[in-house]
Parts: C-alpha cells; structure tokens; sequence
C-alpha cells in the first residue's frame, strides 16, 4: 500500500505543469493578452526586419526644399524639419529606442539579480550594507540628476544615456530578488546543499536563481516597458537620446514645437501611436506572464 501511495506521488510530482505550460495556459484564456502577444511580435517583426531593409543615407541626409512635407507618394508618411521621410526615422528610431532600452534592461537585470542574490543569500551586515545603499538610491531624485548629469558634462551620446540609466535602476529588481532569495534560503534544499559542500556560487545560480526565475522574467518584461517610457519622457524633454539620434523619443520631441504639434501631426503622431500600442501590448503580456508566475508559485 505504501509503495502504491509512493508511486502515485511520484508521478503527480513528474506531471507537475512547468512555467511554460502555464504561460501557454493563460494566454489560452486570457484573448486580450494573446491578441497583444500577437501585434507586439508582428511589430517587432515589422520594425526590424524593415530597418534592416530601409536604406539609412535616406534618413541622414537633409533636403530643406522637403521640409515638413505633407504625406504622400514621395514621402508615406510625410517629412520632419530637415526633410527626412518620417516612415524611415520611425523604423530606425523604433529598433534604437527598442534595442536601446532593451541593453539598459539586460545590463540592470544583470546586475540587480547578482546583488540581490547575494544579499538573501549571506545576509547579515552583508545585506544591511547593500540594502542602505538601495535606500540611499531610491530616496535621491533620480530625473533631476539623469538631466544635470546630460547637461553639466554634456553627455550627448548613447552610452552616457545608457550608463546613468542603469546606475539608479538596478535598485527594483535588487530588492525582489534579495526577498525571494531570503525565502528560498531558508528551505531544505538549501540547507541540503551546503551540507554536501556546494560552493555559495553554485547554490545562488544553480539553486536559488533557477527557482525564482519566473518573477525575474516578469520583472524584466514590465522593465522594458518602464525603460521605453523613460527614454521617450527624458527625449521629449530634451534630455534623453541626443537629436542626431532617431529614436521614439526624439520623434515625439518635435510636438515640443507649437506649430509642429498644432498644424503637422504626421511628423510625431505615428511614432506616439507606435508607442502606445507597444506600451499596452508589453503590459498586457507581461500580466499574464504574471498570473502564470503566481500560478506557478502556488503549484510549487
């Protein structure tokens, strides 16, 4: 009878759904976040696949007799301030801005789980050092540095815009993995480990970080997300992605113009709609990839 009961709770155990199964699940029954899944792919499709196709000397050079061209069969979707085709600043400054933002998420993920993992992991004045700078971080005013930052040392590249993104957002995903690390430090698994001699590497990327790896990836979608709207917020403002550089951002910047945001929409309309259809379908995606992680929680 015992044997019976053994088995059977073996193979309950071996037919437990994994996270991808889950995810597959929810979107199944959640139509809005598929449909989202959907449109999100087939613009990313879109805007790589056509920046790759569009020749860039189109958008670098400058035709002034062009300025501000209206829509039409010379230019689909009209022309900006130096005569440029919008259709093609959209394109390439959609893959910038995605591929942009998507670097700052890998470089303060990257970072965030290795200082949260050690700070759950070790605890102890370990964790308090880490976790008053944490605090330190997050009580500065962030949006008032970024732009003294731009403008006292002029830093009008990518890589400066880059840079002092990731040395203040790393702080968010440090805490929610320090949490998480803290409650998985404490099961048996663990404490199994450290008796058989495991190193503390092993037991943070081998044991711990694979158990907690779905509310990362939930972390680092609405991440993105968060990312894009910050470098469209600081470009707008004039304090982002430098002019030369098109992007999102930069393409919305130019409703800063009251004649541009009055009378010649096509110049920063399309780039504003793409924005928030990519807002809403990264959202819509990343809550079910969510309830799919609690999901998975609760399952073990």
């Amino acid at each position: 009878m015992t044997t019976e009961t053994n088995k059977t709770v073996q193979k309950t155990s071996s037919q437990a759904p994994s996270f991808l199964n889950i995810v597959v699940r929810e979107f199944q029954k959640d139509k809005v976040a598929l449909i989202s899944l959907i449109i999100l792919v087939a613009i990313l499709l879109f805007v790589f696949i056509g920046s790759a196709i569009y020749p860039e000397e189109l958008v670098q050079r400058v035709s002034l007799r062009d300025k501000y061209s209206e829509p039409g069969v010379k230019y689909v979707l009209g022309a900006d301030i130096g005569g440029r085709p919008v259709d093609g600043l959209l394109l390439i400054g959609a893959r910038n801005s995605i591929l942009i933002c998507l670097l700052i998420t890998i470089l303060t993920e990257v970072i965030g789980i290795s200082v949260g993992l050690i700070a759950g992991f070790y605890g102890g004045w370990v964790d308090n050092i880490i976790m008053r700078i944490c605090d330190f971080i997050q009580v500065l005013p962030i949006t008032m540095i970024v732009i003294a930052y731009m403008v006292a040392l002029q830093a009008n590249s990518i890589w400066h815009f880059i840079f002092i993104m990731t040395v203040f957002l790393w702080v968010g995903i440090t805490r929610l993995v320090r949490s998480k690390a803290l409650s998985e430090n404490r099961k048996d698994y663990i404490n199994a480990s450290r008796t058989m001699g495991t190193s503390d590497l092993q037991i943070m990327f081998g044991g711990i970080l694979p158990n907690i790896s779905s509310i990362i990836i939930v972390d680092a979608i609405l991440g993105f997300a968060g990312n894009l709207g910050i470098e469209t917020g600081l470009s707008f403002l004039g304090f982002g992605l430098p002019p030369s550089v098109p992007s999102l951002g930069t393409l919305i910047s130019y409703a800063r113009r009251p004649e541009v945001i009055s009378s010649k929409p096509w110049v920063w309309l399309p780039a504003s709609l793409l924005l928030l259809v990519m807002m809403l379908c990264i959202n819509y995606v990343g809550q079910a990839i969510k309830r799919a992680s609690d999901a998975k929680q609760r399952l073990g």
